[in-house]
């Protein structure tokens, strides 16, 4: 079978040839259809992010991913079912710990866990998958051509949950909202500020000129988008307004302090982006203040849990169909390597591209 794997640090996912594999008892085997790329995908390509599984030197990419149960194995799922793989794993030489056995791999630190397609564990860029079922979250038929989307929706799903949970001892009503990133996740956030949870006004932060995809993306969502070469983030509030809510999807280290400064008294900020190490000065003393005296909040999350998997099924549900469409700029089909080089090319006009092993 066809697979797309990288060697990290070489800069090239390449087209290879893998047998198909085998599923083990409580697995099923899964045909891949679609495969969605986005900037881990690119980072783990890079070298910058992610490791190989033990003893191999390449890792089969993408964590994005939707398929059909081919056979089902003795599971509860049904041949035929469309499904949503979950990203993370129990380490290798364990078949689980406290973290899967609570439903909350999420939270498991590091060394606890692997990631498909990440770090430690191949990924689903192959035409058939093998997965425990508990793994492999069914979604509709209807929306199973969009089915890669489930997983970075998810990924907001639990930022939020986290992002309340911190204002859950006092009455916080959220009016407005910005999204820093207008990347293919702060564009789908953006989309479920605007479109299913309703926050009266939303901004999204970018480094784009006009004419511009994203741009157009956010100003038909009803958002308002903030150039950061203009308006850095810390002089949102005199330029804009402060902000109940800051999701920052950028992983550029100063956002984090800056974002103290942007909120609103009583607001929270959820950090979603992973920086590099970097050092530099921040006036730690006001920041403390700012945090204490006005009641603010941050919270850091990463990956997410089957239950917001289920929840990032109902939202993706509920998006406008004009909006996924435009956000979902190729769907590429794989029989070469050409298509390969060609879905993982970015451009200008490159919002979100998946690779497709099967037809819908």
């Amino acid at each position: 079978m066809d697979a797309i794997a990288v060697e990290p640090g070489t800069g090239e996912p390449e087209l290879i040839e893998l047998p198909v594999p085998e599923p083990a008892p409580g697995e099923a085997l899964v045909k891949t259809l679609r495969v969605g790329i986005d900037g881990t995908d690119h980072e783990v390509i890079r070298g910058v992010h992610g490791d190989v599984p033990a003893g191999d030197a390449r890792l089969v990419l993408g964590h994005e991913a939707v398929g059909v149960v081919e056979e089902p194995n003795g599971t509860d799922l049904e041949a035929g079912q469309y499904v949503v793989p979950t990203v993370r794993r129990p380490p290798q030489g364990t078949e689980t710990n406290e973290y899967f056995e609570r439903g909350e791999a999420d939270m498991a630190p590091d060394g606890e866990y692997v990631e498909r397609g990440i770090v430690g564990a191949h990924g689903f860029m192959a035409e058939y998958v093998t997965s425990p079922a508990e793994f492999l979250v069914p979604i509709p038929e209807h929306l199973a051509p969009l089915g890669f989307l489930v997983e970075p929706i998810s990924i907001t799903e639990k930022a939020l949950e986290h992002a309340y949970a911190t204002r859950s001892a006092f009455e916080w009503r959220p009016e407005s909202a910005i999204v820093l990133g207008n990347g293919s996740l702060g564009l789908l956030t953006l989309a479920m500020f605007a479109k299913t949870i309703g926050y009266e006004r939303t901004y999204c932060l970018g480094r784009r000129d006009r004419p511009d995809p994203s741009i157009d993306i956010i100003e038909e969502l009803g958002g308002t988008y903030v150039d950061s070469r203009e308006t850095p983030v810390s002089e949102i509030p005199a330029a804009y307004e402060p902000m109940d809510l800051v999701y920052e999807a950028t992983g550029y280290a100063k956002h984090a302090f800056e974002t103290v400064e942007a909120l609103a008294p009583n607001g929270v900020a959820a950090l979603l982006g992973v920086p590099g190490d970097w050092t530099f000065e921040v006036d730690g003393g006001r920041l403390h203040r700012e945090l204490v005296l006005h009641n603010k909040a941050l919270v850091g999350s990463v990956n997410s849990n089957r239950r917001h998997f289920e929840s990032a099924i109902d939202t993706l549900a509920e998006l406008p169909e004009w909006f996924l469409e435009a956000l979902v700029t190729e769907v590429r089909r794989i029989e070469g390597p050409d298509d390969v080089a060609a879905a993982f090319a970015d451009d200008d006009t490159t919002i979100k591209t998946a690779v497709e092993f099967a037809s819908i």
